[in-house]
């Protein structure tokens, strides 16, 4: 069975200070667009590099997560270091994924060209750097998702299947 991990990147959130929106919104939109049977796994973590790069590290080689959403830690303010722990853990980066978000949310808000999500490999698993925003992740994972189970396919991840009413999965014809 898949493995699909959401890491929500929160200072505040680690410290329950502050309601985890992030996490959840990823949680339900996976669920309402695979329709492979998948195991999800939310974490919380606060933000800075070494934190949340020892959480990547253990996602994916520990647990075996085939896909790790990680929301939030993507602006411009000191502490949102999520894209250099992610470059921290990855074999190889894959600039399409944050270069498909960022214009599609630029088209909704401004602010949009200030976040630096992305995407990378690490070993048979696919990280993907989220805003935290709900309605951003919303907007990022439709900007990207067609491509992510043939993705997942290339890099020996597990199989997954969408709705292809809400996402039209691409792969090559064999």
């Amino acid at each position: 069975m898949p493995r699909i991990a959401v890491l929500t990147v929160s200072d505040r959130a680690a410290k329950g200070e502050y309601e985890d929106r992030g996490g959840p919104a990823c949680e339900e939109w996976l669920r309402r667009t695979i329709t492979t049977p998948v195991e999800v796994l939310r974490r919380i973590t606060p933000d800075g590099r070494a934190e949340v790069a020892a959480e990547l590290r253990d996602l994916a080689d520990n647990w075996g997560a085939d896909l790790i959403l990680a929301t939030g830690g993507t602006g411009p303010s000191p502490r949102d270091q999520t894209p250099e722990a992610v470059a921290d853990v990855i074999s190889f980066d894959l600039p399409g994924f944050g270069e498909a978000m960022r214009a599609a949310n630029s088209r909704v808000v401004a602010t949009a060209i200030l976040s630096r999500q992305g995407a990378g490999v690490r070993g048979r698993t696919l990280i993907i750097t989220l805003p935290g925003s709900p309605n951003a992740i919303s907007t990022s994972l439709e900007a990207v998702f067609a491509a992510v189970p043939y993705c997942l396919d290339l890099i020996g991840a597990a199989r997954i299947e969408t709705d292809s009413t809400l996402i039209k999965a691409h792969r090559p014809k064999a």
